[in-house]
Order: C-alpha cells, then structure tokens, then sequence
C-alpha cells in the first residue's frame, strides 16, 4: 500500500504561484495556458521550448516570469555568427604573467532566455547541452557548477521560416516541455491593443517571490502522490508511441520514425505532478497527465515520409493515442 499522507501541499505555495501568474497577467493577454506551462516547467526543473510565429509575446511572457521571481536573468540573441564562447564563456590570457582566466558566459544565471534558438547553427545550440543535462559548464578543461535553480527558456521561429536551423534531436530531447504558441482571438486581440498601444503606462510586472520560494515549492511537488494506475497509465502512454498496435493503433506503425524514450515518461510524470500542483492538488489525475501529455511528447515522437504523406504531425498521432487510450 502506497502512502497518501504525503498529498497535502502547501496553500501559502499554491497561492504564492497564482500571484506569479497574476503578475505576468499584467502583461500578457490570451496567453494564460502558456504563463502556466512556463510555471510547470519552472517547478519540476525542467527546460521549455516556446515555438511560434515573431510577435506572439514569447520573449515577453519569459521577461514577466523573470520579473516575478527575485532571481538572476539573462538574455542570450542568438544570431547565425555566433560562437560557443558566446554563451559558456572563455578563457582570457592575462599578458602580464602569462596565465588564463575565465570570462563566464550569460549561460550562468538562474533563468536564461534563449532567444531565437534556431538561429544559431549547431554548434551553438550544442554549447547548451551540457549545462542544461548535467547543470555545469566547462570552459578550457574546468567545470564550473551552475546556480540553483537554473532553467533554460528557449523560443523558435517554427522551422520553415527562413534563416532558422533545425534543432539536433538531443538538444530538443533536453527540453522537457515544448510549447506551441498560436495567434489570439480577436477579443484578445483588441485588449492587445487597448493595452500597448493606447499611450497609458503599461502595467509593470512586480516581484512576489524569491529563489528559496521555488525551491521549496518543488520540494513539495515532488513529494506529490501519484496512484499505481496512474504511473502504469503513464508508461503506457508512452510505449504506445513506440509500438501503437498495445493499444490497438496498429495502422500507426508506418508512421511513426522513433517514440519518445524514457526520458520522456519521467518528464511526463514530473510535468503532472506540477500541473496538479497549480491546481490546488496534493495527488495526479488522468486529467493531469492528459493536460501536459502534449507537451511532453510532441518533440519526441518523431513522424515518417508515410505520414507526411498523409498530412499526420506528431500532435495528430499523440491525440490518436489518447483518444484510444483506456483512461483509469
């Protein structure tokens, strides 16, 4: 018998994450599903990926989270010049004495900004792979830790765009959540637009909590109780995206290229446990796990010719999945 004694939470924490949303609320209009994905991600240490069309409000809902937390910023352009000294830092000759000190790079702060990603060429985007898998740097045979808590907030234009480069898969498996951003409706558009371009001051983003707050936060989220069947239900959903036929998807085979690893399920699993959080629950439901299953997977499934062929995307055979899906 699992203990359940540990799915209360903390309400002054629930609360403390409502005012973050609250706060970058100010600022952002439409986009709620996106400022709480972005929270998911913060508390369940796990890095996002925001792909969308330019002027979607990316970089700013990632600037208003930043400023609702009283932790370190910084903000990376990535340009196709770029090099990988230009983010992990260097190491600089000192012509006096002959020896080498290092200049770190903006890479070591708590949140970063990873503006444009796809704009720089491999080389670049592979500089982050070690900070954001093992939380370190190294910069001329030395490896420097990274500060705590330490996330990585990336954008993209989607990859048709011109000028963009494609992301190595396992620089996109490094994200646990990518998020996509859609255009708003037309009532939003108007408060858009009431809001930024009527000359009034624009609210300002005001700063309710600290690093320790986010830190003890996901102390408590991760102690958050998941039922036996909802982890079964879990890894099901991911072997699923591996063989499809479990679950009687067999016409899926030829079109899925590769599945999500198991990287994947405990990104999943960590993702609901978050989600739950925000909710104002001490323990997982399939809702949960169905809510940020999207998220989860749709960088890692990876689709074939055939179901290019046919005009199915990754978004298509997950939601496949979890239509078919017994749901416990």
């Amino acid at each position: 018998m699992e203990d359940t004694s540990r799915a209360t939470i903390d309400e002054s924490q629930h609360r403390l994450c409502e005012s973050i949303l609250s706060e970058m609320g100010k600022v952002l209009v439409g986009q709620e599903d996106m400022a709480r994905n972005l929270l998911v991600g913060l508390l369940c240490d796990g890095h996002v990926l925001l792909e969308g069309l330019p002027g979607l409000a990316k970089t700013l809902a990632v600037q208003s989270l930043s400023r609702a937390i009283d932790t370190g910023f910084a903000r990376i352009q990535f340009t196709p010049d770029m090099l990988p000294a230009d983010v992990t830092g260097t190491q600089i000759l000192n012509p006096g004495d002959g020896t080498f000190s290092v200049k770190k790079g903006p890479i070591f702060s708590n949140l970063v900004l990873a503006d444009e990603i796809n704009r720089a060429p491999a080389k670049v985007q592979a500089a982050l792979l070690e900070a954001m898998q093992e939380r370190q740097v190294t910069i001329g045979g030395e490896s420097f830790q990274l500060a705590n808590p330490f996330l990585v907030l990336a954008t993209q234009n989607p990859i048709e765009q011109e000028g963009t480069y494609p992301l190595p898969e396992a620089q996109v498996d490094r994200f646990m959540l990518k998020i996509k951003i859609g255009y708003p409706t037309q009532e939003e558009e108007r408060r858009i637009l009431d809001r930024m371009a009527s000359g009034k001051p624009i609210p300002e983003v005001g700063t309710v909590a600290s690093a320790e707050d986010i830190l003890k936060a996901r102390a408590t989220v991760e102690q958050l109780f998941v039922d036996e069947k909802a982890r079964n239900y879990i890894v099901d959903m991911v072997q699923a995206t591996r063989e499809p036929s479990l679950i009687g998807l067999g016409q899926l085979e030829g079109l899925i290229e590769h599945g999500a690893s198991p990287r994947a399920s405990i990104a999943l699993m960590k993702a609901s446990k978050a989600h739950a959080f925000l909710q104002g629950r001490g323990y997982v439901t399939p809702h949960d796990i169905q809510s940020v299953a999207p998220n989860v997977l749709r960088h890692r499934v990876s689709t074939s010719y055939e179901a290019e062929a046919e005009g199915m995307t990754s978004e298509d055979i997950i939601q496949k999945i979890m239509d078919t899906q017994l749901v416990p």
